[in-house]
């Protein structure tokens, strides 16, 4: 006789169906006939097994099973194995067969992070004396359970985000770093120390010197001092030259780290600041059986990790390397931003050594722009209905504006001349006239809407536009007129001037594909204005004539390339400026104390020439 049982708790009361099979008949069999029905049937002494288990009580569940020393370990090794936080349990279908049984569980674990694990088995169950218990066996716990088994909750690492640049490559991966510091305070001789450290780090690192060292421990004397963060195999080729050094530290770590060291090292310290928090995707799990000897014999579920999708730069492995070629060649501090005028696309960042001595200058560092700001000036001018590129202005050697002499360089002089031609040789006297009639606010509203002045909170870098003040003074207009004033620009401003030229409007900029760029206007700005295509199409005449049959005339093998040139006369020599576009390509050039403008030119022209065929 086989009796089926269907339970299901319901208060203190059990569902009971008694079903007998007979060969060709079925009878119903009340309880004392051998069903025991209710408290005292099989699935009840079950029921009371696995709500012990399910509240943790796990000496109470294995008083209920025939060798309870075996099961009060095993049941409280699964609630430790697992890390287990719930048990819900409960008993489905019971069989009788004599004084044996089986009933059916249902497991439901909730686990930690949120993981949730169910599953189904079958309690052997015997009775004895009158009294159903539960005959134990690992398969109690779970059904592909040993009884040498145990269970491990096993965690699987989602891989970790990259960092792409515009192509697809590499230019930060997750790996192991190891930091090195430095603590100047208690250590016997910290400048010789410091300078032990920097030689060993030299082959691997040859931004660390002596002067850096003790730089950082003056910042923070009391504690240690980050002063590198190498890789595994730049660690092993330099631990040895290490050890020993007083106050030097070694930290090992998880990090983003570059594939290139010489690949806009600035750039990528900075995205690597912005991304770190982001590069974990979210995590797997599996809970295996494990035998005697620790080795896994089976996989009981599995969910598997979910990792964070790459994120993407607008930089470009091939104009960052070719900028950084072309501004490593000169020894004044020399930097360059490239801008995409049709996306906004941050292209290159790139600085000489000279110039990281000041920190990422190409993005906030600011600077009088020279003859570059003509630009603005000629677009205020135009917008105004003062003057068009046809329009015949004088370019005196020099000319006196209230009780300032602005002379042109080497007093040259080309008479008068329609506005293009002045734009196109650079008169200083032609632009100060045009800039001492035009309204106090108007070259800081036209500067906006070139991109100088407005605020850009770009995800993964700090960048500067410019700073464009109204000039109700006469002289002062003047004076930044031609960009010696008050009008202080970044490359990174200037780069923004030539993309707008070039595209009709702002473009804006980004670096990390998917972070949205935020831009808040300055609290005292005015109305920008719209940049008509009449004035635009005037303008890109003139920049054209630059490169054609002006200042710019280096560059004229190198396409059609639009620009203009610059040289801002600060203490101890001049800045050397070139912006300007070609195609897609949109550019700013700065050698601080660089001299000439054509040196700039120079640099832009190296840049261009190192592209490779196609790319703008």
């Amino acid at each position: 006789m086989v009796a089926v049982y269907d339970y299901a708790p319901m208060s203190t009361q059990v569902l009971l169906r008694c079903v007998t099979a007979a060969a060709s008949a079925a009878v119903l069999v009340t309880a004392a006939g051998g069903c025991a029905a209710g408290r005292h049937g099989p699935a009840a002494a079950a029921d009371e097994f696995v709500s012990a288990f399910a509240r943790h009580d796990t000496s109470a569940a294995a008083a209920l099973t025939n060798h309870p020393d075996h099961a009060a370990e095993s049941l409280a090794a699964a609630w430790d194995d697992l890390q287990a936080e719930q048990l819900t349990a409960h008993v489905g279908a019971a069989r009788i067969a004599g004084d044996t049984a089986t009933v059916e569980y249902t497991y439901r674990w909730r686990l930690p992070k949120r993981r949730n694990w169910s599953y189904t088995g079958v309690l052997q169950m015997g009775r004895s004396e009158g009294r159903w218990q539960v005959r134990w066996s690992a398969s109690d716990i779970h059904p592909k359970l040993g009884d040498t088994q145990r269970l491990e909750l096993r965690a699987l690492p989602a891989p970790r985000a990259r960092v792409n640049e515009r192509a697809g490559s590499d230019v930060l991966i997750p790996g192991v770093v190891h930091i090195i510091s430095f603590t100047a305070s208690g250590t016997p001789e910290p400048a010789a120390a410091a300078g032990a450290l920097a030689a060993a780090l030299n082959p691997v690192d040859h931004t660390v010197t002596t002067d850096s060292v003790l730089a950082a421990t003056r910042r923070r004397f009391a504690g240690p001092v980050q002063v590198a963060m190498l890789n595994d195999d730049e660690f092993d080729q330099v631990s040895g030259q290490l050890t020993g050094i007083p106050g030097v530290g070694a930290d090992r770590q998880w990090d983003l780290l570059p594939t290139d060291r010489g690949f806009a090292p600035d750039l990528l310290a900075e995205v690597r600041k912005t991304v770190i928090d982001e590069v974990d995707g979210k995590a797997g799990w599996s809970v295996v059986t494990v035998n005697a000897n620790g080795v896994d014999t089976d996989v009981l579920t599995e969910s598997e990790p979910q990792p964070a999708p790459s994120f993407s730069l607008s930089v470009d492995r091939f104009v960052q390397n070719a900028a950084q070629q072309a501004v490593d060649r000169p020894a004044d501090p020399a930097m360059m931003v490239v801008v995409q005028p049709s996306t906004g696309a941050i292209l290159a960042v790139a600085q000489n050594r000279a110039a990281d001595a000041d920190g990422p200058v190409a993005m906030i560092g600011l600077y009088p722009p020279g003859s570059t700001f003509k630009t603005v000036t000629a677009v205020a001018a135009m917008d105004r209905g003062m003057a068009t590129p046809d329009t015949v202005l004088p370019c005196p050697r020099d000319v006196i504006i209230g009780n300032r002499t602005i002379p042109n360089y080497n007093q040259f002089t080309i008479g008068d001349a329609p506005m293009s031609d002045a734009y196109e040789r650079s008169c200083n006297t032609t632009f100060a006239k045009l800039a001492s009639e035009l309204p106090a606010d108007a070259l800081t509203s036209t500067a906006a809407a070139f991109g100088i002045g407005p605020d850009y909170t770009v995800a993964g870098m700090t960048t500067v536009s410019g700073s464009v003040p109204r000039a109700d003074d006469l002289i002062q207009r003047t004076e930044d007129g031609i960009g010696q004033g008050r009008v202080l620009v970044s490359p990174f401003g200037m780069a923004l001037l030539a993309a707008t030229v070039a595209r009709g409007s702002v473009p804006v900029p980004y670096l990390i594909s998917g972070h949205e760029t935020k831009i808040g206007a300055k609290p005292d700005a005015p109305g920008v204005p719209a940049l008509s295509e009449e004035v635009l199409d005037g303008l890109r005449s003139m920049m054209r004539k630059v490169v054609t049959g002006g200042t710019a005339g280096r560059i004229a093998d190198m396409g059609e390339v639009f620009g203009k040139t610059g040289e801002a006369e600060v203490d101890g020599g001049s800045h050397s400026w070139f912006v300007g576009y070609r195609g897609d390509l949109a550019f700013a050039t700065l050698l601080v104390r660089g001299g000439s403008s054509d040196h700039a030119v120079a640099v832009t022209r190296d840049m261009l020439a190192a592209l490779p065929p196609g790319s703008a």
